[in-house]
């Protein structure tokens, strides 16, 4: 006899059978229910962008202990890590002559670790490398990122360069990922160790994102101004929420697994 399943799990398998339109509905529903709350709870907005970096951070230790205990790269996307290189490098130069702050350490430490990350695919575990799977070609998302930078980016007083620089970063950011979830949706089965760190990606990218809509309201569109002017600022804003809902659909079947039981997570058709 199967044991009654546990609410959580009844409502994930009706909100599964849903058509893509309920599923977007509901997906935009709970997004702004956690927004609702995170402003209840939370005094100072920018902690939220703090505890971002503290889940990038422990996503990154699982990437670590992976490497390292498990001995293999398998499910991971080295043009992933590489883009996320290429965005903090041009991150930590804008930050160098823009704004140094505690963040600009933050970003060494991640981009040092990245590098890491890169080297142990490209050397130490190459055997062990999915390359054929790891398909997505990496111009395809740089191109079309510096090609935007060019054309909306900054209205500030700094160089027109740093400008179009610190436009670039946001853009690659927004999209670095996905080359990583098109190596699980060729896979369709996703290790432990890779649904961790890609659901702690998840999460990182919903609080930072959360940061900044609160930060929008709470000064009432007054920080958008303070942005610049043109489509800059809307742009940084839709960058935010672009990361989140890529990752959306990945955090829904994550969750739907860990309340199931199961160790290995397995994408259906359609989710990248």
């Amino acid at each position: 006899m199967r044991p009654p399943r546990r609410p959580i799990q009844s409502l994930l398998a009706w909100a599964r059978r849903q058509p893509p339109k309920v599923k977007a509905f509901l997906a935009v529903i709970s997004g702004m229910a956690v927004l609702i709350i995170l402003r209840a709870i939370v005094n100072d907005h920018d902690n939220l962008f703090v505890a971002a970096e503290a889940v990038h951070s422990v996503g990154i230790c699982v990437l670590i202990y992976k490497l390292t205990k498990e001995k293999t790269c398998a499910g991971l996307s080295l043009i992933s890590q590489e883009l996320t290189a290429i965005f903090l490098a041009v991150r930590l130069y804008c930050s160098f002559v823009m704004e140094y702050d505690i963040h600009t350490v933050l970003d060494l430490a991640t981009l040092a670790t990245t590098l890491w990350v890169i080297y142990m695919i490209r050397f130490n575990l190459r055997s062990s490398y999915m390359a054929d799977k790891d398909n997505f070609a990496l111009y395809y998302v740089v191109a079309p990122c510096a090609v935007l930078a060019l054309v909306i980016h900054p209205s500030t007083s700094h160089h027109i360069i740093n400008r179009i620089a610190w436009a670039f970063c946001v853009y690659l950011e927004a999209v670095s990922v996905l080359p990583q979830l098109r190596v699980m949706q060729n896979t369709k089965i996703v290790e432990p160790f890779t649904a961790h760190y890609v659901f702690a990606l998840g999460v990182a990218r919903f609080l930072s994102c959360a940061h900044w809509v609160l930060q929008v309201l709470d000064s009432r569109g007054h920080l958008l101004v303070a942005l610049g002017y043109g489509l800059w600022p809307s742009m940084v804003l839709i960058s935010e929420i672009v990361q989140t809902f890529i990752l959306a659909d990945f955090c829904y079947y994550y969750i739907e697994s860990v309340f199931g039981g199961q160790l290995v997570l397995r994408l259906p058709s359609g989710v990248v």
